[in-house]
């Protein structure tokens, strides 16, 4: 509970955020009465006296360098970038895979030639699923259902316009737009980049314009959905007025699945699975329902432990996988911290910040190591959270790390719980939850987190200006099932 100072303190917090966010009005309100007691004591004639010994220059300088000053900075400041609309690929029935599926087919893997993985694989593949936070109804491309699992370049093919075209097309019917009408295009899939690109295949299907601006993002991670988004507000700002940018983020499963027995790329068999979203982005605020407030990138990839904590590489025995390191939670942790960092004093209130403040100066300046460091709260400065769906020890050390309730990581864990983590879409699951479960309002804030490979950590911030209406999307068959209980070991 507390000593009682603690929570005398504690009960005072809210007086001090008030007074503290409202700083200006609260010293503005007391000069003001002031003003307007000398203002009646002098009377109207002094009041008169005065105005006329104003010269007609003054005057005419007080009017002129406001409004010029204001056509400086309207001219100056970035667009704004909004969001028209996004969807999410809607997983089938038919890609389910339950746990007892996944192991018998890892099992059945062991006796295909040129396959290393063994029994003792499967049984850490099996205790990993039983705590990894995942649900029973998640999804693998169809390639991967048939054993041995295709891995050539047709089938991965074919999951990539599965996932992406089902999930534009959604999109498109959403927000009645026409593909004519995108001025750029913005993909990333980060193990799968072949020849032409996902751009292409897409400009080719719906017949888009040939001046588009087109980028293929690839190798940059579960982090890359929201360097799409920075890279499209970019694209926007030197786009005319109005411009359309369309981004899609997927990661192609069908070509990555490990058949070795290195326990350290086992993990990522057990917790990717299919998933992708495409998200349409303006200039113009028509229709728009969230607007984009900031994007904010860091990248350690300086130090070594970094830039190899997530690393594609093959084992001894020339199978190809993603090796994740066995420091990745401490490496992810520290890319959080330098993200917080940088975004913390663009979201955060001022009582918030003079907190942190005042921590940083007792440590550092007086060198008073008693004083615990200060860890804002970003719930002053967000109503709704999206961290990465990364697998449940991502989404426990971000919960202890920015101190989170329950509450605030629920679609985390949801969208781990029912379609994996789906790399770099997996944050436009959450949304969708968010959406779905009737908790958005106008004008709430929503804190979007990213992680990925070289090591990064990103954020993007929105602000909602109209909340769906419905619960149509990827939840639209499970909502009303959610949110479940995820026990530390499922037992099956």
């Amino acid at each position: 509970m507390g000593s009682p100072a603690a929570r005398q303190l504690k009960q005072l917090k809210p007086l001090y955020q008030h007074v503290v966010n409202n700083f200006v009005a609260v010293l503005a309100a007391p000069l003001a009465v002031a003003a307007a007691v000398s203002a009646a004591r002098a009377g109207p004639g002094a009041l008169l006296a005065g105005l006329q010994a104003l010269r007609a220059a003054h005057v005419l300088l007080a009017a002129l360098v406001p409004a010029a000053a204001a056509a400086l900075y309207l001219m100056l400041r970035p667009r704004p970038v909004y969001l028209v609309d996004y969807a999410c690929f809607r997983t089938r029935p038919n890609c389910r895979v339950p746990f007892a599926t996944f192991l018998e087919h890892a099992k059945l893997v062991t006796f295909v030639e040129g396959a290393s993985i063994d029994e003792r694989s499967v049984r850490f593949m099996t205790r990993l699923l039983e705590r990894s936070g995942l649900g029973e109804e998640t999804c693998l491309p169809p390639a991967h259902h048939y054993i041995p699992p295709y891995r050539n370049m047709e089938a991965s093919r074919a999951e990539v316009e599965l996932v992406i075209f089902s999930a534009i097309d959604d999109l498109l019917a959403k927000t009645g737009i026409s593909p004519g009408a995108i001025d750029i295009l913005v993909v990333n899939c980060s193990l799968f980049a072949p020849v032409p690109s996902f751009t292409d295949m897409i400009i080719r299907r719906y017949g888009m314009r040939e001046d588009v601006r087109n980028v293929h993002l690839s190798g940059m991670g579960c982090s890359a959905g929201l360097i799409s988004v920075g890279l499209a507000r970019n694209f926007l700002q030197v786009a005319p007025r109005g411009a359309h940018a369309l981004v899609v983020s997927t990661e192609t499963i069908t070509p990555n699945y490990y058949v070795g027995k290195e326990r350290a790329m086992l993990l990522p068999n057990c917790l990717f699975r299919m998933g992708g979203a495409a998200v349409l982005l303006s200039t113009s605020r028509a229709r728009a329902r969230f607007r984009l407030a900031r994007v904010v990138r860091t990248l350690t990839g300086a130090g070594d432990s970094a830039y190899r904590c997530v690393f594609q590489e093959e084992d001894g025995e020339g199978h190809r996988g993603i090796n994740l390191s066995k420091d990745l939670m401490t490496i992810a942790g520290d890319a959080l911290k330098a993200n917080i960092t940088a975004i913390g004093p663009l979201v955060l209130p001022a009582s918030e910040q003079l907190l942190f403040a005042v921590s940083f100066i007792a440590r550092r300046v007086l060198n008073n190591r008693r004083v615990k460091p200060y860890l804002p709260d970003f719930r002053t400065a967000f109503e709704h959270f999206c961290i990465h769906a990364g697998g449940r020890a991502v989404i426990d050390e971000l919960q202890r790390s920015l101190g989170l309730s329950d509450q605030d990581v629920e679609a985390s864990r949801m969208a781990l719980h029912r379609f994996g983590n789906t790399s770099s879409s997996s944050v436009w699951y959450e949304l969708a939850y968010i959406e779905a479960k009737g908790r958005m309002r106008k004008g709430d804030r929503v804190w979007m987190i990213g992680f990925g490979s070289g090591f990064k950590c990103n954020s993007a911030a929105w602000e909602c200006i109209a909340p769906a209406r419905s619960a149509e999307g990827p939840w639209e068959d499970s909502i009303c099932r959610y949110p479940v209980d995820i026990p530390e070991v499922l037992k099956h």
